[in-house]
């Protein structure tokens, strides 16, 4: 076995790489990701996420300035299996959107928790984190459903 280089997952001789739960991040059930950055959620979908969808064809995600509501849908992921929605794990307002999804959505499935992110949320309480999940409480969950 191997440590991908890119990510930090385990990837054995086979090819098969095992998902990845970053410590440092906070998680959802709904497979999206928040990573705090100074007054910003920097947000995504998960390792996991992007793997049950396949090749991700088609990212709809709100404009700068666009409002976020906990736990409500503000976005799209299409996949060649199917369409999801993207609940916010937040509340606040875009303060930034990842521009390179628009002509290679892609990238998330190459890299969900880097390159892949969505968009930059200014926090309108971070008191919301507390009720999100830790990384080891995030992949015992799916652990569980994918039983």
């Amino acid at each position: 076995m191997s440590t991908g280089a890119q990510r930090g997952e385990a990837c054995f001789s086979n090819g098969r790489c095992t998902m990845v739960f970053p410590a440092g991040l906070k998680y959802t059930k709904q497979h999206v990701w928040v990573r705090l950055e100074g007054a910003e959620a920097i947000v995504g979908i998960t390792d996991h996420a992007q793997k049950e969808l396949g090749d991700i064809v088609f990212i709809e995600i709100p404009p700068v300035g666009g409002p976020l509501a906990q736990d409500k849908p503000f976005g799209v992921v299409e996949s060649v299996k199917s369409v999801s929605d993207l609940h916010a794990p937040v509340s606040g307002t875009v303060a930034r959107v990842n521009e390179a999804l628009a002509a290679t959505p892609e990238i998330v499935n190459k890299d969900p928790y880097g390159a892949g992110w969505m968009v930059a949320v200014a926090l309108s309480s971070s008191g919301e984190l507390a009720g999100l999940m830790s990384a080891g409480e995030y992949e015992a969950y799916v652990a569980e459903i994918k039983k």
